[in-house]
């Protein structure tokens, strides 16, 4: 009977209530700051996005409702194909090379013994640097005259080539600045599901006889493949938005090779005075992406038992 009423007693207990009270007021304020800005940061502008779309606006007068005429003008754009081409066959190069070469790198570094520590760094170094400062670093690079890339070939003998002055070359010379830039961090988090994986799965298949490739395949690739499978959608969406290569290194040329449907809506806003444009691009790049998303994480979900 003491028992009972001296739990009674606990359960009454202001004190009790009141520090549980502030517990949760806390964790709710915490809850509605992330919450705040992530309406603020990411939902705000996306309802802007498309009420922008459905109007004609120079941020001085009234806007006018104009309904789909935005997205008429600029699909009757003679660049407007060519854009959504380029932005494909960059995510498409992105994806040949920036997607395997981080996972490439990664194997390396988990199979190697020394030095792991500063090899990490030197591969994570490239994500530091301020986007723009990388773009503009490899502009040197890409230099016609004594850019570090022709002074590499002709060392081989190969003639130098114009990187970014050339339709063949330019968006593969892109590509090339997008995986370097983006090289580490994909890196680390492929290193980080390597190392989860138990060792004795690798033991057991060197005592089968597999070697390095055959180890690769039936144990390192299975046991990553939920990671792998969420770095593809993350590969795709960010490759298809891309924008500050072109902007910094081409300026969308030439002939309009490396136009891609991020740099068109930057020119529809802010060159053109055409907002109601860059936001009906930017509506259509974003349907693509939902789309795309929904679409591929039906397809991946692992099947119900």
């Amino acid at each position: 009977m003491t028992t009972l009423t001296a739990g009674a007693t606990r359960r009454r207990d202001p004190g009790a209530l009141r520090r549980g009270l502030r517990r949760n007021l806390t964790a709710y304020g915490f809850l509605c700051g992330a919450l705040i800005c992530f309406g603020f940061f990411s939902w705000y502008p996306m309802v802007r996005e498309v009420v922008l779309a459905l109007q004609q606006t120079n941020f001085i007068d009234p806007p006018t409702w104009v309904g789909l005429d935005n997205f008429a003008t600029v699909i009757e754009d003679p660049v407007f194909v060519k854009a959504w081409v380029n932005t494909l066959a960059f995510t498409g190069l992105a994806l040949v090379i920036g997607y395997a070469v981080p996972f490439a790198a990664a194997i390396v570094l988990n199979e190697l013994r020394h030095c792991k520590a500063y090899l990490r760094f030197i591969v994570y170094l490239p994500v530091m640097l301020p986007p723009a400062v990388a773009v503009l670093l490899f502009k040197w690079f890409y230099d016609p005259g004594s850019g570090l890339f022709n002074q590499v070939l002709g060392v081989f003998g190969i003639p130098p080539l114009a990187w970014l002055d050339s339709t063949s070359t330019a968006l593969v010379s892109l590509v090339i600045v997008s995986t370097w830039m983006n090289l580490g961090t994909g890196t680390l988090i492929y290193l980080a599901a390597l190392q989860s994986i138990p060792g004795e799965l690798y033991e057991a298949a060197e005592l089968d006889g597999a070697g390095l490739f055959k180890r690769i395949w039936h144990v390192t690739i299975p046991q990553t493949r939920l990671i792998l499978l969420v770095m593809l959608l993350l590969q795709i969406v960010a490759t298809m938005q891309v924008f500050i290569e072109p902007y910094l290194l081409t300026g969308g040329g030439p002939e309009d090779a490396t136009v891609t449907v991020a740099y068109l809506m930057y020119q529809y806003a802010f060159n053109y005075g055409q907002w109601g444009g860059g936001g009906a691009l930017g509506l259509m790049l974003m349907i693509v992406l939902m789309v795309f998303s929904a679409i591929y994480l039906r397809v991946s979900r692992d099947p119900q038992p």
